[in-house]
């Protein structure tokens, strides 16, 4: 089996212009060689984190839903892309759920001083994090981008890179703008090529 990176689109459109970056990004690591895989948000059934704190001993949590599937996914990735809008300054609301879930992740790392994620795979997981903003507002990605950091870490993935894209109620359509489709293949590719060729 080959490596594997997850696509995580916390835009709730399946073909708007946050999942048409995704998109472009996955292809480029599968022709770097790599599997992937698409996760959206919108379709995912599951609660809101209720501080049951199951988590603290168990390497799960205490509600049953689609998250249960998602944590074995999350172990398992190789490497990891998020694309999402940024809504009212940081990110949407559904997506930041599904993050809050992962106390899962933060327990075991933090409390127990146990990671979920084995070194040898959490030494070359990398994180992408693809943004969109409708205006070209100061700091606009600032509150996004610490949440991402802040995730990316309890899941044991690196901050690697990014790719940030402001005024798109200017732009209106990123199909028109194939320079940054580009942008977001090559930096998709580059991830893959870098975990094909096993660079750390």
């Amino acid at each position: 089996m080959g490596y594997r990176i997850v696509g995580l689109l916390g835009s709730p459109l399946p073909h708007g212009n946050t999942a048409k970056l995704l998109d472009s990004s996955l292809k480029g690591a599968l022709d770097a060689g790599c599997e992937v895989e698409k996760i959206e948000v919108a379709n995912l059934q599951f609660r809101s984190c209720r501080e049951i704190f199951y988590c603290r001993e168990h390497e799960t949590c205490a509600m049953k839903d689609d998250m249960t599937s998602i944590y074995q996914k999350f172990r398992e990735l190789d490497s990891l892309i998020v694309a999402t809008p940024v809504m009212t300054m940081g990110i949407p609301g559904a997506l930041k759920s599904f993050m809050d879930r992962f106390q899962v992740f933060f327990m075991a790392k933090y409390m127990r001083g146990q990671s979920l994620v084995p070194k040898e795979r959490s030494a070359h997981r990398r994180g992408l994090y693809l943004g969109i903003s409708g205006m070209k507002v100061p700091y606009v990605f600032d509150g996004a981008k610490l949440t991402m950091k802040a995730f990316f870490s309890i899941v044991d993935v690196e901050y690697w890179d990014e790719l940030l894209i402001s005024d798109m109620d200017t732009l209106h359509d990123l199909t028109t703008r194939p320079d940054i489709l580009e942008a977001a293949y090559q930096k998709g590719h580059e991830m893959g090529r870098l975990l094909v060729e096993g660079k750390t």
